[in-house]
């Protein structure tokens, strides 16, 4: 089966991995409410570790950043055997990419009522490009130890992954996946921002009820 032809099945199946919700996975497994109840009420690490449980958002944290780097490298495994064009390997994995990404952000196992899709573009970046991730994910880092704001530290990431990622490959299809990652986050955020401008934001580590 030619990559063209595997398309299709490929981007079905990551965004079905990209689906598993890990943060209700993990909250039931350690007792504890499903994090769609309290604080922001979104499945994902931030809001789990309001629960108080640091190692169950840690897990939680892993399994969303796996999920998004395991569809990439299954593609780059695949596309390995494949004698393609660079477009056509671009779209590829651009595609995989952005589906798990969706998955994580519109689930079908929740409804399609996802979390915020950080961790699981982690995940992505570094599987495509380990320096970009690293540079996205130190990016996080520093604003997240200068302000305490999960939010913000995503909004700088994000806006500072396609131009990292162009200034690295060029301007390609592959950049152009980054940068619709990018724009989603932002979107995901928006209540964030106006919380942000409000001065309402929780910090990181906050029990918010």
């Amino acid at each position: 089966m030619t990559a063209a032809q595997s398309l299709p099945l490929a981007l079905l199946a990551a965004y079905l991995l990209g689906s598993v919700p890990f943060a209700a996975i993990v909250s039931r497994g350690f007792g504890l409410k499903d994090p769609r109840s309290y604080g922001s009420g979104n499945p994902g690490a931030t809001n789990v570790l309001r629960s108080g449980n640091k190692l169950a958002a840690l897990l939680t944290l892993l399994g969303d950043g796996a999920k998004g780097a395991v569809a990439v490298l299954l593609a780059h495994h695949f596309l390995a055997g494949q004698a393609l064009e660079p477009a056509m390997e671009r779209i590829f994995l651009g595609g995989v990419a952005l589906s798990v990404f969706f998955g994580h952000l519109f689930p079908v196992f929740l409804r399609f009522k996802g979390g915020k899709g950080v961790a699981t573009a982690a995940g992505v970046l570094l599987a495509l490009d380990p320096l970009l991730g690293l540079s996205v994910l130190g990016v996080w880092l520093v604003v997240a130890a200068l302000s305490r704001y999960s939010s913000l530290a995503a909004l700088c990431a994000a806006a500072a992954s396609p131009l990292l990622a162009g200034m690295m490959w060029g301007f390609n299809l592959l950049v152009a996946a980054v940068a619709v990652m990018a724009m989603a986050l932002v979107g995901k955020h928006w209540v964030n921002i106006q919380r942000l401008l409000a001065g309402q934001e929780s910090k990181i580590g906050s029990k918010k009820k």
